[in-house]
């Protein structure tokens, strides 16, 4: 699978996470929970792959340096708001707004990078390299999301 298309389809799962996330209530403390550890275990491993395959291969590019340069301080700050998620109580109505501001982010970033990125992707990548990185990053993936979820039953 091609880099892209593997990009693709983590941006729709994560998607449906961000618009079910914004549909609980402080009431229902255990969905939000629940749907708040496995979007930032997929956030993540997006992240990882991203950052380790693609984001690396893009920023050794002229033309796609300042947009690969973006994405890694977009990437952060969704990190901070997630970090700020982790420190608010589900039941407190501030976690709906952090978790909104984390969904808006989010989606921006979606969108500049199918738009974009993509476009700089297609241009300055062969269809084998787009293949080779979408390997690598389905491992980083995989690997990643094995160490979260290693991790997630340790701790209960």
């Amino acid at each position: 699978m091609d880099a892209l298309t593997l990009l693709k389809e983590d941006h729709e799962r994560i998607k449906k996470m961000l618009a079910d996330g914004e549909k609980t209530t402080e009431r229902g403390e255990k969905t939000r929970q629940e749907l708040f550890e496995k979007l930032k275990e997929t956030m993540v491993a997006h992240e990882s792959m991203e950052e380790q395959v693609l984001y690396p291969a893009l920023k050794a590019h002229p033309k796609a340096r300042d947009l690969t340069l973006e994405a890694y301080e977009e990437h952060h700050v969704v990190d901070l708001v997630f970090e700020e998620l982790e420190k608010t109580p589900v039941s407190d109505d501030q976690w709906g707004a952090k978790f909104t501001v984390a969904k808006e982010n989010i989606e921006h970033h979606i969108e500049e990078e199918e738009t974009e990125m993509f476009k700089v992707c297609r241009d300055i990548f062969s269809r084998d390299e787009l293949d080779q990185m979408g390997n690598q990053m389905a491992e980083i993936q995989m690997a990643a999301r094995q160490v979260l979820s290693q991790d997630a039953s340790a701790q209960s």
